[in-house]
């Protein structure tokens, strides 16, 4: 009878332990989540981020910049290296990334509107497609413009009716494209020398008196072109402006706001909104070169958790205290912007074709002889 009762024991006390058991796996797996199961993308891999400009240019020091944030905010903190591939105004370096890239998204093409030109003005040399590719951060580069006080120009509404001005570039076809095009918007007299090798010799022929309209960078406009508009050296006139909800160039650029707008100023000087064909194509070419000004494309087959990683990357950073202060000294200050927002717009602006893509080309080829 004592065996009996302990095998009734048994026989209620293992259903019982199983169903314990079976709890707390199911208790362990609620609170351990799905997350817990998979490793970050990036964990143990190498991106290698390909400028293709020159050392020291915007465009690497920009990399450069960002390097060390990815490191530590991408998930997996992966080992990240910056190779620059020079030549052919950045279009050898693209057709490079075009050819080689990896499709795991370990390899990134960091550019300027420099490589955007000249795909939406179908250069035939060439051989990459920015369309297609996917877009994994954004970071903004806005222009100020400003202009030497013996030009008579207190205000940019007196643009309207200014002689003599001669404004320094690089190329028609380079970042200087937005800026000449904001002349036709704007409809006012300026005489381009371009064929400068970059902004930092142009800005030396403003303080020599050689020119007297320049735009330089938010970087450089806070740190050397403010210090010649307190000695009474320069007047600073209006930015290149910002992106609004539609995508337009109405908004006034967030790090240095107390300046108007190239929307702005027209609104100013004609007492109407600009609109018609060379606004159009101000807005097309701005938005590359300044709210978009250095970009990071990925191949078309970029894995979406590589994408879902650099975005949260950006979040991130945004809100980090140390990439918030250096971004201050590299870019004036603004945010990176996330690859799921800025890809639309980006590929909005690259479209070919179209009445907007041949105003530009005439532009370039009847007034500053560009061979397309």
């Amino acid at each position: 009878m004592k065996f009996d009762r302990i095998k009734r024991q048994q026989t209620v006390s293992r259903p019982a332990a199983l169903a314990a058991a079976v709890a707390a796996a199911a208790w362990a797996a609620f609170w351990a989540g799905p997350a817990a199961a998979a490793e970050p993308y990036y964990k143990g891999k190498e991106i290698e981020i390909v400028v293709p400009f020159a050392p020291g240019g915007a465009a690497e020091v920009g990399a450069s910049f960002l390097r060390p944030f990815f490191e530590k905010h991408i998930p997996g903190n992966p080992r990240v290296i910056v190779n620059t591939r020079p030549g052919g105004a950045s279009i050898l370096g693209a057709n490079w990334f075009a050819q080689n890239a990896k499709g795991d998204g370990t390899t990134i093409l960091h550019t300027t509107s420099s490589t955007a030109h000249p795909y939406m003005l179908e250069y035939p040399q060439v051989k990459y497609d920015l369309t297609k590719m996917r877009v994994g951060y954004s970071l903004s580069f806005g222009p100020v413009m400003y202009i030497s006080p013996k030009t008579g120009v207190k205000t940019a509404a007196d643009l309207k009716n200014a002689k003599g001005l001669i404004y320094g570039g690089i190329g028609a076809a380079a970042s200087d494209l937005p800026t000449l095009l904001s002349f036709e918007v704007l409809n006012i007299d300026v005489k381009a020398v371009l064929g400068f090798t970059g902004r930092g010799p142009i800005r030396l022929a403003f303080d020599r008196g050689e020119t007297n309209f320049d735009f330089q960078f938010t970087p450089v406009y806070l740190t050397q072109v403010r210090p010649m508009v307190e000695a009474g050296k320069a007047i600073p006139l209006m930015t290149g402006g910002a992106l609004d909800a539609k995508g337009k160039m109405t908004q006034r650029d967030p790090v240095v706001p107390d300046l108007p707008s190239v929307y702005e100023v027209h609104k100013a000087m004609y007492g109407k909104e600009p609109s018609g064909v060379a606004w159009d194509a101000y807005n097309k070419s701005a938005a590359l070169t300044f709210p978009f000004g250095l970009t990071g494309y990925m191949h078309p087959d970029t894995p979406q958790a590589a994408l879902d990683a650099l975005n949260a990357a950006a979040a991130a950073m945004n809100a980090d205290p140390e990439f918030i202060e250096r971004s201050k000294k590299v870019t004036g200050g603004y945010k990176l912007i996330r690859g799921k927002d800025a890809e639309p717009s980006i590929r909005a602006a690259l479209a070919r074709g179209g009445s907007v893509n041949e105003y530009i080309k005439k532009l370039l080829v009847e007034k500053y002889k560009v061979k397309l």
